[in-house]
């Protein structure tokens, strides 16, 4: 099983209704996958550089998971689909992000 995160930026029109179901939505599918999830984070409406769609904010997600690697393919084509999603990044984290991963978790949880 690889690590994985993933970095996803959803329409800023959208109700925290929405935003809730559509989040829940993909961690249902990479955990009906074989996926287990890591963490998940929501950084909340921020800034963008540039305007996509022409907007110039979105709402910010983060999932770090450890799945399989055919399962990424699937997920990205979901996330691809998903109209509500604007941008997504998936990355494969090696040993030494796994470790800045869980110590970035670590300092998020003392400050809070």
């Amino acid at each position: 099983m690889n690590h994985y995160e993933t970095v996803f930026i959803l329409n800023p029109v959208l109700s925290d209704e929405q935003i809730a179901e559509t989040v829940k939505k993909f961690e249902d599918f990479l955990i009906k996958n074989g996926a287990k999830m890591v963490s998940k984070e929501n950084w909340g409406l921020k800034k963008l550089a540039y305007a996509i769609q022409h907007k110039k904010s979105g709402f910010y997600h983060l999932f770090e998971f450890a799945a399989p690697g055919e399962v990424v393919s699937p997920y990205e084509q979901e996330l691809k689909r998903e109209e509500r999603v604007m941008r997504f990044l998936t990355v494969r984290l090696d040993k030494h992000a796994i470790a800045w991963a869980e110590e970035r978790r670590t300092r998020l949880k003392t400050k809070a």
